[in-house]
């Protein structure tokens, strides 16, 4: 039986390994296990622990792939592709680091955003990864739709480094200690990087006001 895990109300199915086509035992204990000690069950190739474990963080890492490549699709793709490194190569994570299961798979879905991006380079704002308010009427739905989609083309439009501090702190609630770590900087630099992307993002919305009132005027 293949693993399936759910991301954003779409199944994703893993088939590429073939050990994850075998019926997986139920395991009662792995919920009260903490990330860590899954993981080191995942290493000995214990594949309820690792079912656990995606079906315990695909939708956060599924918003982090999301908000960094503006597709579902893509989104999707990493997920799943990270996942299955995860099942292939175990040792990858290294328990005496001491490092939090979740602050290292936040760094290799990241990376693998990032790898993907500049692959392609040209980011396509996605569908709305949030469903409208039920309560907005056709043009405040519209207008909250235009924002969402200029926010995301703003933000893609920054250099890799600030979009990814600025989606981990703050879409992701990601910690700037735990952000920095995961991108592989100091507290000071991530900081830094935050600024910078503030201060771009603020910049291109009041050019994009100004471009509005021109027209308008």
């Amino acid at each position: 039986m293949p693993v399936h895990f759910r991301a954003s109300g779409c199944y994703l199915v893993m088939e590429s390994t073939a050990i994850l086509r075998q019926p997986i035992p139920m395991n009662i204990d792995a919920r009260a296990r903490t990330d860590e000690e899954l993981m080191e069950l995942v290493q000995n190739g214990d594949r309820a622990s690792f079912s656990e474990l995606v079906t315990r963080h695909t939708g956060k890492y599924y918003g982090l792939a999301y908000r960094m490549l503006a597709s579902r699709e893509e989104a999707e793709d990493i997920v799943q592709e990270s996942f299955l490194m995860l099942w292939a190569s175990p040792g990858k994570w290294d328990s005496g680091r001491k490092a939090k299961f979740t602050t290292w798979f936040y760094r290799v879905v990241a990376n693998a955003c990032l790898d993907r991006k500049r692959k392609a380079r040209e980011v396509i704002p996605g569908e709305d990864f949030d469903p409208p308010d039920p309560g907005m009427g056709t043009e405040q739905i519209l207008e909250s739709r235009n924002k969402r989609e200029d926010m995301e083309r703003h933000i893609a439009e920054l250099p890799d480094s600030q979009q990814t501090a600025l989606i981990l702190c703050f879409y992701e609630g990601v910690s700037n200690r735990e952000a920095a770590e995961i991108m592989g900087v100091s507290v000071k630099a991530l900081e830094s990087l935050l600024m910078r992307a503030k201060a771009a993002l603020r910049t291109r919305i009041r050019k994009n006001i100004g471009a509005e009132e021109t027209l308008n005027g």
